[in-house]
């Protein structure tokens, strides 16, 4: 048996008055994902567990088989493990954004989307000016970075330090939203030293310059040390591959012991490879019994509030990755396929929010409209879509459960 799992991150939504009362995802063309709903199960699952933050670390943990009560250490960890950083006992590990304040507003989380090489520069000139043999600021992917803390300032900054992902908060002031707990003041203090080294960059003048917006200040969130959790494999009994450009889901698949599969192309943004992913996805499947397709786009598109965009990037989903991997993986063996986004970005809040998403199971084994052979039936859909999935009657609780109970059950 061959089983893919396909996200389409924050694709869900809530109904908008512009869509004529229907979300991005019920507006958007899906004719695989919505045959994919006919021919199999669809229903709501609880990606966020109550009293949780509603993170892509979360969400995609639960997704994998893993309940987070037990294995989550927090979301900058599995951003270094993608880097191939290593954090040593008690070293704690930060997302480092560069950001975009204006007037001591959150203006932009991802500071206009800064090129990867822009960014490399303010990262270097960061860690050159405010870092120290304690504190190694290292670079990443466009906007996002990593800083990693060692000895007695980290022993300071684990759980007890609350930060506030900077998407969360975009045109609202910052001084509200600031590092709050144990060691805020050192962290804070990080915060602000960041926006005189970058002021006056050149990066950010030519940014400036061209219209575009500056980097002017590092955002630090995100805390954790390093998790101790199974692999995959030993969970159950399943080698796999992991595709994905952003380095929280690359670094999660490292931990579970999965494949890392490098694509060209992927960006993490509306531009990615959607066909890159299908086609390498296929390829992996060959070699492997299960492969996890991650799209940030529909993500992107709703922490930005564009409907078109968003609504594109669902169609895009739909056309280049759903479509081609469960053709391709129809044609061999027996076969299961399931769809979902992580958690919900509607367009009215542009960030996460916590409501169960829908599903969808499809591929041998899975009766139309009905049961698994795990048992649990639910009525038939006629496409996918978050009230398709309200109207089947199937919620599952815990979010961890769904992988075992109905992609391998």
């Amino acid at each position: 048996m061959k089983f893919a799992l396909l996200v389409g991150d924050g694709m869900a939504d809530y109904p908008l008055e512009e869509l004529g009362g229907r979300t991005p995802l019920e507006a958007a063309g899906t004719p695989n994902m919505d045959r994919l709903a006919r021919e199999g199960i669809v229903g709501l699952v609880r990606t966020i567990p109550p009293g949780t933050a509603p993170g892509s670390d979360i969400a995609n943990l639960n997704l994998l088989g893993y309940d987070v009560a037990q294995y989550y250490s927090g979301r900058a960890p599995l951003e270094a493990a993608s880097r191939n950083l290593e954090l040593a006992p008690g070293d704690v590990a930060f997302r480092c954004n560069l950001v975009t304040v204006e007037d001591g507003v959150m203006l932009d989380y991802s500071a206009g989307h800064i090129t990867s090489e822009e960014a490399s520069e303010l990262i270097a000139a960061i860690d050159d000016r405010i870092g120290t043999p304690s504190l190694k600021f290292h670079p990443g992917v466009s906007y996002r970075h990593l800083l990693i803390v060692h000895g007695e300032i980290a022993a300071e900054s684990d759980r007890n330090l609350m930060c506030t992902p900077p998407h969360d908060i975009v045109g609202r002031p910052i001084a509200g939203y600031l590092p709050v707990g144990q060691n805020e003041t050192a962290i804070r203090k990080l915060m602000s030293d960041s926006v005189g080294v970058l002021s006056e960059h050149s990066v950010n003048r030519k940014r400036l310059q061209s219209g575009k917006k500056p980097a002017n200040m590092i955002w630090l969130w995100g805390q954790g040390k390093r998790p101790s959790m199974p692999s995959f494999s030993d969970l159950y009994g399943l080698n796999g591959a992991v595709i994905s450009a952003v380095d929280l889901i690359r670094g999660l698949g490292k931990y579970a012991g999965l494949e890392v599969v490098e694509v060209p192309g992927v960006t993490g943004y509306f531009d990615t490879n959607y066909a890159g992913k299908a086609g390498y996805g296929l390829e992996a499947l060959k070699r492997r019994d299960f492969l996890f397709v991650h799209v940030e786009a529909p993500d992107e598109a709703g922490h930005v509030g564009d409907v078109a965009e968003k609504i594109r990037a669902i169609e895009n989903f739909d056309k280049m990755v759903v479509g081609p991997i469960a053709d391709g993986i129809s044609h061999s063996v027996p076969h299961r396929v399931m769809v979902l986004p992580d958690h919900l970005t509607p367009i009215r809040v542009r960030t996460h929010v916590g409501d169960p998403v829908p599903f969808l199971v499809w591929g041998t084994g899975i009766l139309p409209g009905g049961a698994a052979t795990s048992g649990a039936a639910t009525s038939g859909a006629t496409c996918f879509s978050e009230a398709s999935a309200r109207k089947s009657g199937l919620l599952v609780e815990n979010g961890y459960e769904l992988l075992p109970r109905y992609l391998m059950g």
